[in-house]
């Protein structure tokens, strides 16, 4: 009698899952990972059994479902996520109040520019801006995820190019550039924080922008 080779048990053929079984998978991936996930990475999950219509059409409904508890199912630049709804967030914080960052003006403009204007240099930001930018602004862009170098322009020196991240679109609640808001909006967004100087600046900085006011 020949031996019988065990094999390790595996998870049932996708076909046999329904609906609501797929949107118990999907809950699970999405409340457990700590970054938005993208169709191509929850089509894993199932094998790419399921092509990317049927998993929208089911993460639309759960968005649905969702909507009126304590969090919410959101598409962003990265993929899909849950979030706390905003409503409910200022009571989360008295367990731990966050420590937001507050950025200089010269951070923010630079920022808008970048949003608005990109791809663009470190020479069509002081450009636009009328003062020198600090080595300091961009690292603390770059540093927060917020802008990248994608390349750089065919010109003498051959500067860097900047443009904002998916991680930025992700901070903002947004798929794309084009869902960014007016640049009046981000303009008052600037005034409003024109007080703030947390984040060092360099010297050169701080008098540029200090003397352009």
């Amino acid at each position: 009698m020949s031996a019988t080779s065990s094999k390790p048990s595996q998870p049932e053929t996708t076909p046999s899952l329904d609906s609501i079984q797929i949107k118990r998978i999907l809950q699970a991936a999405l409340l457990t990972s700590p970054e938005p996930l993208p169709i191509g990475e929850l089509r894993k999950l199932f094998d790419q059994e399921f092509g990317t219509s049927i998993l929208t059409k089911l993460l639309e409904e759960m968005r649905q479902q969702w909507k009126n508890s304590g969090v919410e199912l959101v598409k962003v630049a990265s993929g899909w996520r849950f979030q706390t709804q905003a409503e409910i967030q200022p009571y989360l914080d008295r367990l731990s109040p966050p420590k937001t960052p507050r950025y200089s003006r010269a951070v923010l403009e630079t920022l808008a520019i970048v949003a608005y204007r990109q791809p663009v240099t470190r020479g069509d930001i002081e450009e636009i801006r009328g003062v020198s930018v600090s080595s300091s602004v961009l690292k603390t862009l770059t540093a927060r995820g917020w802008i990248e170098t994608v390349g750089h322009r065919n010109v003498p020196g051959k500067p860097a190019l900047f443009a904002t991240t998916p991680h930025f679109l992700d901070d903002l609640n947004l798929c794309t550039l084009e869902e960014l808001p007016p640049l009046e909006e981000m303009k008052s967004l600037i005034v409003t924080s024109d007080q703030n100087q947390e984040l060092p600046l360099s010297e050169t900085e701080t008098e540029a922008d200090t003397a352009s006011r």
